[in-house]
């Protein structure tokens, strides 16, 4: 094992193959208590690889819209506005006002009161202005009229794949909101 005197290590332990033992002693191992591995335990089985941003591509979905400047987005949204465009992206692209009205103010963990969803909203607008493509159109459409929210298919598509990234690697969501 390298010496890891001075820098932090990722510890990652799948407690579906991985008995306590060898858990116990990856991270006596990690603290230099107990750097090597007893006789007779299996090899870990080899890491999938984790997404990352060399994951999303940068082609043109439409109007300048990437998939890493559509992640940019999302990480750089607050958490109630990024909660309510990913329940808009997982109904298609397109939700009336109403169901996800009732979709928060029912939430169980994360509710957003009724009258509080555009004003959460707001800020897609705002960091639409900072992160995305110059003069593109509005990434998330209101309706007034029909009462409707609306995403491009080709931009839900990418949000879908970005928040399949945000999911797997939550430290690159703050690490793009930082820069």
């Amino acid at each position: 094992m390298a010496s890891t005197k001075g820098r932090g290590v990722r510890l990652i332990i799948d407690t579906e193959t991985d008995s306590y033992e060898q858990a116990i002693a990856a991270v006596q191992a990690a603290y230099g208590l107990r750097p090597s591995v007893p006789a007779g335990w299996r090899d870990a089985p080899a890491a999938e690889p984790r997404p990352g941003l060399e994951d999303l591509g940068d082609d043109d979905l439409g109007e300048g819209w990437t998939d890493r400047l559509l992640f940019q987005m999302i990480g750089s949204l607050m958490p109630g506005a990024r909660a309510v465009l990913r329940r808009i992206v997982e109904m298609g692209g397109t939700a009336s006002y109403e169901d996800i009205q009732q979709h928060f103010a029912e939430h169980p963990t994360a509710p957003i009161p009724r009258t509080k969803i555009g004003g959460s909203l707001t800020s897609v607008k705002a960091v639409q202005r900072r992160v995305g493509p110059a003069g593109a159109g509005q990434l998330l459409q209101r309706d007034e009229q029909a009462r409707l929210y609306r995403i491009d298919r080709a931009l839900a598509e990418g949000l879908q794949r970005a928040f399949g990234v945000a999911d797997c690697r939550p430290d690159l969501m703050r690490r793009e909101a930082d820069s």
